[in-house]
């Protein structure tokens, strides 16, 4: 199999989830990141911890910790695994008004946390906006992307990819 051949689609062009039985079961660990910006008011009620609809970083916490868990029922061609840790953090930056959300997941598996991480990290933003809304509707939400994974036979990546 080469690097650049998509592993979802076999020789005939079909679409197929990917066969992992023979795959040995590894350490595995996925990083990923989003970002979201929003208006003066808004960013206040962000750093304050609460909006109408309750407080803000401990319900995007569990929602990013649930849609890691339901990640192989959203994306079709996800397999469902064993994750032992999904860990959501957040890092204020009020010079631009946005909230970078980090998301980390890890376990032992025979394939990557990569989608299980993003999906941790995009629901946690779109459950912040869901949050403001009422006070922003112009927030955006940018810069989904894995930052870092381990395991398997593909290795290390760290990504120094720099795009915004």
């Amino acid at each position: 199999m080469t690097k650049n051949k998509p592993t979802h689609i076999d020789d005939n062009g079909n679409v197929k989830m990917v066969d992992i039985t023979e795959k040995p079961e590894t350490k595995r660990f996925a990083m990923a990141q989003g970002t979201i910006t929003m208006n003066k008011d808004a960013f206040e009620l962000l750093v304050s911890g609460r909006s109408k609809k309750g407080e803000i970083f401990p319900v995007a916490r569990v929602a990013g910790i649930m849609a890691a868990k339901k990640t192989h029922e959203l994306i079709p061609l996800c397999h469902p695994i064993k994750m032992t840790s999904i860990d959501i953090n957040f890092e204020l930056d009020e010079k631009n008004r946005s909230c970078r959300v980090i998301s980390k997941v890890s376990g032992i598996e025979k394939t990557g946390f990569e989608m299980e991480a993003l999906t941790a990290a995009a629901v946690a933003l779109l459950t912040i906006y869901d949050m403001l809304k009422a006070v922003d509707r112009g927030i955006s939400i940018n810069n989904i992307t894995l930052l870092e994974k381990y395991g398997g036979k593909s290795g290390h990546f760290i990504n120094t990819d720099t795009r915004e």
